[in-house]
């Protein structure tokens, strides 16, 4: 055999050798995993999930810079904006929206001690429904142990940004009044419970792009637990 073939052959053979062995291990270290090892990884991504989360939106800007998670005027409101700046009432519009954003990035850093202790607490199913689940596993979870509590949390805290606007008192008065008719849901007739509700949809959903990207990219995340489970499940 030509020694340069010989030496080729040499080389692939390895590798190919190396690129089985490599999925095999990869396809059987989730069923490898201990489920210590399962349930820690899982903690330490929504731990980190949370914890980024709450630092990226409990700052100014947080919501309001953010497309993805700022509050907008509830649909029948944003109809009725138009109007409202077609008489010069823009800059109370404007006013409005600005305050309800705020509210919620004053009420985030109330979020992270409970998102915590619902981490900390999770059961063993919950661990592998996370491990195992879909995109909005997480979210799931975060909903299921936290929102009726954060809900409770947040809305005092938005209660006394939006009262600082006058508008928010008479966007209560009309949407009560639309509810009443049918033409608003209950939630979105009061400002304080739509922003909050808001709040922590956008909450979530950044939770739930922070644990994405270990999944995507456990290595990336600089932890041996993190990197040991999510890799394997990739």
């Amino acid at each position: 055999m030509d020694r340069r073939n010989f030496s080729a052959a040499c080389v692939f053979v390895p590798a190919s050798l190396l690129g089985l062995t490599v999925q095999r291990a990869h396809a059987l270290s989730l069923a490898d995993l201990s489920v210590g090892d399962a349930s820690s990884g899982v903690k330490a991504a929504l731990e980190r999930g949370a914890t980024v989360a709450v630092s990226l939106l409990g700052r100014t800007d947080g919501f309001l810079g953010n497309p993805k998670v700022r509050i907008p005027l509830p649909g029948f409101l944003e109809s009725g904006a138009k109007m409202l700046r077609m008489v010069g009432q823009g800059n109370r519009i404007d006013e409005l929206v600005v305050a309800m954003n705020r509210a919620a990035e004053q009420a985030v850093p109330a979020a992270k001690d409970l998102l915590l202790n619902a981490v900390r607490s999770m059961s063993v199913s919950d661990a592998k429904g996370i491990l195992t689940g879909g995109d909005t596993s997480v979210t799931q979870f975060f909903v299921g142990k936290t929102r009726a509590p954060l809900t409770e949390r947040f809305l005092p805290v938005v209660t006394a940004a939006t009262e600082k606007v006058q508008l928010a008192d008479k966007y209560n008065r009309l949407a009560g009044k639309a509810s009443d008719m049918g033409l608003v849901k209950k939630d979105d007739a009061n400002i304080q419970r739509y922003v909050t509700s808001k709040s922590l949809d956008g909450l979530y959903l950044v939770i739930g792009e922070e644990e994405r990207k270990i999944r995507q990219d456990p290595v990336g995340s600089g932890s041996a637990i993190l990197q040991k489970v999510f890799g394997a499940v990739r």
